[in-house]
């Protein structure tokens, strides 16, 4: 295969030595001597790995970047870097080297052995340089290089890394003599991808939290536990001295038993432990390069007959693709904030190169279920819009040929899932995009996505849809996941909702959706086509699963929300189906009962049928279940279950319970939007509408955010019969306060124009 610009010289290298689908080899350095003929006035390296690379130039990082290239599909696309390195050359002999990680291409992919994609980490790299004095030169990776075994005996995302101190190959990227053998690199044919330039922004450390000792230690003691204090998707930085050969064990868990001990089971087949052997001279700081783990609780552990050294200092740092800040929200209930910030570490931690379900187990899979509910919180929380370009772009290369979109992205099929997501899955196609352009009013977003939307729509009507129903009997029998993980009595992990319910509701959606975006793309015909099956399904689902007086076939609250959610329903059946979803809440001691599909939902369906207080009731419940009960049981993150642990019952199933899961996080954007009242009115926020609804124990709320054209924020407070409003409206931007049904505003009001404004309301009476 050719290879385009700017690498069309350059070939691809690796070391000879490989390891198998159990163990990998050492991760090995790779470098080249060449001369700099003159002072540099620009240079620039573009490189890129099947694996993971980190590069240096003189024995300095050409940057701060943590497992690039990253993770796509390395049977479509790779992505390479291009970084500016003109202050690390200098005249005379210089070195380029790359250090070589296993990654997502040859180590351990969710419960799958190494080597899925590849056997071992390949390099390709080019320099392109010019000196003050016009003299052009390029450095490029070819069988001129030389290769020898780094200290990094082992490396694995799920498993763990180990590191041998006393292998550590001084000055290895700089131009002096090395006191180890170096042998020749292998070249390699270019595989048959495309090479694309890396945009989406790059895992970085982000933060680090300093570890809290557990366990007083006794004199010489070998075991140690520690506590960041908070649940993160990241590694341990240690600083220690003890004697050469010296090795310590770092085991990871997110929580503790009623032993104290680390609870490990849940993370499955996933190893998630890191070894260091010492050089013992003095204190040594050592800090993983090619691994993650998902953890709050680590244990340290002096393994063999060496007498235990000292642990001089415990750092957890925080890795995740880097996406700026941009929303923020707090009301007058602890228990809520703190439910707000676990959302945030929940999607920190899962947005590692792929909106993962967990960062923990083995798994970490970019689950498009989970994506597709926290969308709309995700994008208030942060800038994920580049994020999100890069998944849609890994979700439209997993697309079938017939227009399948699986569960997973980036795509897996060893994994062992089926071809079709189902509902509520890989309907994310059509929801992320249309999520992220109701964000950021990029309508660049509708265009990649279209045709993929229309692809899709087209697999489904020709594949799962008879008589109007997707998930037809007569069908194919996988019809979905179905409501995962509810608690509605049917104790199934997909919930007791008929499935070809949930899959004919969300082909009425999806029709809606791309009747909106034919619309926004100028296709007016399309648009129509669109629109008259959305209302065809639309009459489908009513006359298959709704009585004439509005009650839904199955009885579950998940059912009754679709109905309501999707607007599926007559007018004249709308009351009945309100009233089946009050009175299944209310027997089910007003708790929640959804799981994965109806669970964002349900707040804001109560809400909109008028029964506000008991969305706040929702909200605020601390028993189990309910979104408070966790945060009263000490998590810090966003659990994959109701219950993953309860003082009664202890921990839940360990097969399939993780403490790091953003999903049941999706709650927040109706905190923002509706606890809160800060609405984008039109895309990209380029209209406001402020329409806080206070209810429950509630006294203020504010939210923050930093849109395109500046800071929009409300911050209410309640005193009596009167509500205070502080309100900003960023410019080039127009704010409606919306008082609704319940409020009366003191003086005449209408659109408000950039800038800062106090507003006070009253109740009506």
């Amino acid at each position: 295969m050719t290879l385009p610009l700017p690498f069309s010289d350059a070939q691809w290298i690796q070391s000879p030595f490989v390891g198998g689908p159990s163990t990998g080899a050492p991760a090995p350095y790779l470098r080249i001597r060449f001369d700099v003929p003159g002072e540099v006035k620009e240079a620039t390296l573009h490189i890129t790995a099947l694996g993971l690379f980190e590069a240096e130039i003189n024995g300095q990082a050409v940057s701060e970047d943590v497992f690039s290239p990253g993770w796509t599909d390395y049977r479509h696309r790779l992505r390479y870097l291009s970084y500016p390195v003109t202050p690390l050359l200098r005249p005379g002999p210089n070195v380029l080297g790359a250090l070589l990680g296993d990654g997502w291409y040859c180590g351990r992919v969710a419960t799958l052995n190494r080597q899925y994609y590849g056997d071992q980490p390949r390099l390709l790299a080019v320099l392109k340089a010019k000196t003050t004095e016009g003299q052009s030169f390029r450095v490029v990776s070819n069988g001129e290089w030389e290769t020898t075994a780094s200290p990094i005996l082992s490396n694995d995302l799920l498993a763990g890394e180990a590191y041998d101190a006393r292998r550590k190959v001084p000055h290895w990227s700089e131009p002096v003599d090395s006191p180890v053998p170096w042998f020749p690199v292998v070249t390699h044919p270019a595989p048959n991808i495309a090479l694309i330039p890396h945009e989406d922004p790059p895992v970085r450390r982000q933060e680090v939290l300093e570890g809290k000792l557990l366990n007083a230690p006794k004199p010489k003691a070998r075991s140690l536990r520690y506590d960041l204090g908070q649940n993160i998707a990241g590694r341990v930085r240690l600083t220690l001295r003890g004697e050469k050969g010296a090795t310590i064990q770092i085991r990871h868990a997110e929580v503790l038993d009623e032993k104290g001990a680390l609870y490990t089971a849940n993370l499955r087949g996933a190893e998630a432990k890191d070894v260091y052997t010492l050089k013992g001279k003095g204190e040594e700081t050592w800090e993983p390069r090619f691994t993650f783990h998902g953890f709050r609780y680590l244990e340290i552990y002096w393994t063999g007959h060496h007498t235990p050294g000292e642990i001089l200092k415990v750092e957890g740092i925080v890795l995740h693709n880097e996406l700026p800040r941009t929303g923020a929200f707090a009301c007058s209930h602890p228990l809520l904030n703190q439910l707000f910030a676990n959302t945030v570490w929940g999607m920190k931690d899962n947005f590692l190169e792929a909106p993962t379900d967990c960062p923990q187990r083995d798994e970490r899979l970019g689950w498009t279920g989970d994506a597709q509910v926290f969308v709309r919180t995700a994008s208030f929380i942060a800038e994920v819009s580049a994020f999100f370009h890069k998944w849609i772009q890994d979700m439209q290369e997993a697309q079938s040929p017939n227009g399948a979109i699986p569960p997973v992205i980036p795509n897996v099929p060893a994994f062992g899932l089926p071809e079709d997501g189902g509902p509520a899955w890989a309907d994310a196609v059509c929801i992320v995009p249309w999520e992220l352009y109701r964000a950021y009013g990029d309508i660049t977003f509708l265009e990649k996505a279209y045709p993929m939307m229309k692809g899709y729509m087209t697999y489904l009507a020709n594949n799962k849809v008879k008589d109007g129903v997707r998930g037809h009997p007569d069908l194919d029998p996988w019809v979905g996941f179905g409501d995962w993980l509810s608690l509605d009595g049917s104790g199934r992990l997909e919930g007791g909702t008929p499935k070809d319910l949930i899959g004919t509701a969300f082909y009425a959606n999806n029709a809606a959706i791309l009747r909106d975006v034919a619309r926004i793309l100028g296709k007016e015909s399309e648009s129509a086509h669109w629109a008259e099956l959305e209302k065809s399904t639309r009459q489908t689902f009513r006359n298959l699963y709704v009585t004439p007086q509005g009650y839904l076939v199955g009885g579950s609250q998940t059912a009754c929300i679709l109905a309501l959610h999707f607007d599926l329903l007559t007018p004249e059946q709308q009351p009945g189906a309100i009233a089946q979803l009050v009175s299944l809440i209310h027997r089910n001691g007003d708790k929640i009962g959804t799981g994965f599909v109806g669970t964002p939902y349900i707040l804001p369906v109560l809400e909109n049928a008028g029964h506000l207080d008991l969305a706040y009731t929702l909200l605020e419940q601390e028993d189990f279940p309910g979104w408070l009960f966790p945060v009263k049981n000490g998590a810090t993150t966003i659990w994959e279950r109701w219950d993953g642990w309860s003082p009664e019952k202890g921990f839940q199933d360990p097969g399939m319970n993780s403490f790091n899961h953003y999903a049941y996080g999706s709650v927040c954007s109706w905190m923002v939007e509706t606890v809160a009242g800060l609405v984008p009115d039109e895309p990209g926020y380029r209209r406001i509408r402020f329409k806080p609804r206070p209810g429950g124990s509630l006294q203020s709320a504010s939210a923050t955010l930093q849109t395109a054209r500046g800071e929009a924020a409300i911050a209410w407070s309640l005193s009596g019969e009167r509500l205070a409003l502080d309100l900003t409206v960023p410019a080039g931007c127009e704010g409606l306060p919306d008082p609704g049904k319940d409020w009366l505003p003191t003086d005449k009001e209408g659109p408000l124009s950039p800038g800062q404004h106090t507003l006070v309301w009253e109740r009506r009476r």
